[in-house]
């Protein structure tokens, strides 16, 4: 049953531009072409799209998704290295939270800065921004 590259766009919830971008990186393996020239995709092509759109969501760049694409086509090699792949992955999720959360406390602090209204020219959290009081 071979699909158009609209077909499964709308099956995966994808854009065309990301179904060409991920097969020119190499993560869609390329379709067969009909007699007009268009892409034909088939199921192989619906689940390895899901399988990479999965990953994404996980926020795991290209790379760390190419890297389980060649765990998942070699079915027999142990899953040690994915494991370790995923462990990274974590670390790396844990320094961007405590990145966000001192980026909240600066925030905070710079709110406090502007406790109520009054003209732009006497605004705390502009002063703040201007002369980086806020980072203190």
């Amino acid at each position: 049953m071979p699909i158009r590259i609209g077909e499964l766009a709308k099956r995966t919830e994808s854009t065309v531009e990301t179904i060409r971008y991920y097969e020119k990186e190499g993560l869609l393996p390329e379709p067969s072409r009909s007699d007009g020239n268009y892409r034909l995709y088939g199921e192989q092509h619906i689940e390895r799209l899901q399988f990479i759109r999965h990953c994404r969501t996980l926020d795991m760049a290209l790379d760390e998704v190419r890297t389980l694409l060649q765990y998942r086509d070699t079915p027999t090699e142990d899953c040690a290295d994915v494991n370790d792949l995923l462990d990274e992955h974590i670390r790396a999720v844990e320094v961007r939270v405590d990145e966000l959360m001192q980026l909240k406390e600066h925030l905070v602090l710079l709110r406090q800065k502007c406790a109520v209204t009054a003209p732009t020219n006497s605004c705390g959290i502009l002063r703040a921004l201007s002369d980086q009081s806020c980072h203190v």
